[in-house]
This record gives structure tokens, C-alpha cells and sequence, in this order.
């Protein structure tokens, strides 16, 4: 997904033009993996303290290259189906972008999602190419089912798949204006960039940089921000129940996504396990099934994306051998 997430921005945007952020020890995976993309370009978290402060040493180091570029926020772990209709979406963001706009990626919704935050749109945008595009009326966290059900049949929201693009300046002045403490962060890494003592000051200062999502930080609270719908194939495979997406089920609905499956009766369930377990399911449905050796996890579909109340759960109660 690394690779797609690479291989779809091309030619719009060039490998020298990426940068990767990523934490120490997947560096040199991400290196092998991006064979095209500079090293220097791969840029490591010392830990991670969520999307603001990893988008804030992506911007100090792209800024010294060229402070009026835009920039192009993207998860590395999305899908898209139509690649050629996300990269005009991404053409159309950057011209509301160098007019001063942060610009976010709307995933018109096809159903009614708990996982997902909403952007709500506002007025229409007029556009070289004629693409529909909005200013952001508010974001919205995630809902209920019920509110969820609502929103989508609204028609005026769209899913927040946390991609953005923005001018670096138009950027660095709103974490200035909202985020006082990432920006000093941000100054003091900025003035070592390229010294000798940069390393050393990454490792000190990182610590301080509040662990915020650039969403919350920076993108419910800026001054000019649009909105481009995209209806591209998008997911972002967040949770197991997304895999039923992206994955081929057999007659009865059921996927293997690996391990030894035997199936009497049942069907739209999902089973992961290891080579040397059979999993086997009778008369089950709307499941899914992951066994990985030492844990062993059974929930309803819908249920799938309270896997994140098991992992707090377990990080309390310090088993954090089962994380």
C-alpha cells in the first residue's frame, strides 16, 4: 500500500518531490520498499505524537526546499480504485491551495459510517476546470449510527479521509496562529536543520510537540478551508470489516484472508489464523474470526472497530504482550 500510495501520484508528482515520514525502525523498510524516493527525503519520527507534529517536520524540512510549494498530505495506508480520478482531484485541490485555501479530500459516502469523521460543506467554489469544489462549512467527529444515517441522507457531507493539501506558508501560519507550542517546537528543529547539532535537538525538543491530530490542531479552526469531493474506490482499510471491500468472498460471502478455513453453513464471515490452526465455522454469519497464535478475537462485523476499546483495555491492565 506504501508502493500504490507512491505509484498513484505518478507523473503528477515526481519521486524526487516525496518525502515519507515514518518512525526509526521502519526507515530502512520504507527505503528498500521506495526504491525511486531520495533517502533524504525519508524524514523519522523519534516516536510518534499523531499528525500534527508529523506533518509539522515534513513542512521545516520541505520549507528550506521551497517555502511557496504546496504540499500534499496522504496516509500511506488508503486505497483507491481510480487513481486517475484522485490525481485530478489532487490538481484541482492544489489550485484552491495556491490561492490560500487548506484544502481537504471529501469521500462521498455510500453508506452510513461510525468510523469515519464528516466535513460538512458550505459554498460552492468555481474552479479553472470546472470540478466541483466547496468552502467547509465544520468538521464533525465521529458519529453515532444514528447520526451517521442522518448526514449521509442529508446530502451535504462527506467523509474526512485526513487528506489534505495546502501552500507550506498557508500551513505554517496556522499551526502558529492555533498550535503556540508545536510552533516553538517547530522553530527550534527549523534552526538546526542541516547543523551538526540537528540530530541532537530533534531527539530533545520532539518530547515537547503535543501529541494532536492535524485535523483537531490545525483543520477544524483554520480561517480558509475547502473541500473537493472524491469519489474514487476509496478506503482505508481501517478495520478487519473492511477488508469484505477489497477482498474476493467465496459463494456464501465468506473470506480466507489467510490460515485453513472449514465453513459448514456459515457465510459473510471474514477468518485470519496462522498455517498451522483450522478455523472452523458452522452455521455463523457476519463475523469475523482472527486468531494470531497467542489471541484469539471474535466479533460481529459492525462491531469491528471497537478492536481500539480491546487495546486500551490491555495497555490499562499493562498486557501489553497481546498488543
Amino acid at each position: 500500500m506504501l508502493q500504490e500510495t507512491a505509484d498513484r501520484l505518478q507523473p503528477l508528482i515526481p519521486p524526487d518531490r516525496l518525502a515519507v515520514i515514518c518512525g526509526e525502525r521502519y526507515a530502512p523498510l520504507v527505503r528498500e520498499q521506495l526504491p525511486r524516493v531520495p533517502a533524504a527525503n525519508v524524514l523519522v519520527e523519534p516516536s510518534g505524537r499523531n499528525t500534527a507534529p508529523a506533518i509539522g517536520l515534513a513542512l521545516i524540512h520541505l520549507v528550506r526546499r521551497d517555502p511557496e510549494a504546496i504540499m500534499a498530505i496522504l496516509p500511506a495506508d488508503h486505497l483507491m480504485a481510480d487513481s486517475a480520478g484522485f490525481r485530478r482531484a489532487l490538481q484541482t485541490a492544489a489550485e484552491l491551495a495556491s490561492d490560500g485555501y487548506l484544502v481537504t479530500l471529501g469521500v462521498t459516502p455510500d453508506r452510513p459510517h461510525t468510523g469515519y469523521g464528516y466535513i460538512q460543506r458550505a459554498d460552492p467554489l468555481s474552479t479553472s476546470n470546472g470540478a466541483l469544489a466547496y468552502t467547509v462549512e465544520r468538521f464533525l467527529e465521529k458519529p453515532d449510527l444514528t447520526t451517521a444515517r442522518r448526514l449521509v441522507q442529508e446530502g451535504t457531507y462527506f467523509w474526512n479521509g485526513g487528506i489534505f493539501v495546502c501552500r507550506l506558508s498557508a500551513m505554517r501560519a496556522e499551526i502558529a496562529r492555533q498550535m503556540p507550542e508545536l510552533d516553538a517546537v517547530l522553530k527550534e528543529l527549523a534552526a538546526s536543520l542541516g547543523t551538526t547539532a540537528e540530530a541532537e535537538v530533534l531527539e530533545r525538543v520532539w518530547p515537547q510537540a503535543p501529541r494532536v491530530s492535524i485535523d483537531y490542531g490545525v483543520m477544524e479552526h483554520a480561517e480558509r478551508v475547502a473541500v473537493v469531493p472524491i469519489d474514487v474506490g476509496w478506503n482505508d482499510v481501517g478495520d478487519w470489516s473492511a477488508l469484505h471491500q477489497v477482498l474476493p468472498a467465496d459463494a456464501e460471502g465468506n473470506i480466507v484472508a489467510g490460515g485453513d478455513h472449514l465453513s459448514i453453513g456459515s457465510s459473510d464471515t471474514l477468518v485470519y489464523g496462522g498455517t498451522d490452526r483450522l478455523i472452523v465455522t458452522i452455521g455463523v454469519k457476519d463475523l469475523i474470526v482472527v486468531e494470531t497464535g497467542d489471541v484469539l478475537l471474535i466479533c460481529p462485523r459492525d462491531q469491528a472497530q471497537n478492536v481500539k476499546a480491546v487495546v486500551e483495555q490491555l495497555q490499562s491492565q499493562g498486557r501489553v504482550e497481546f498488543l
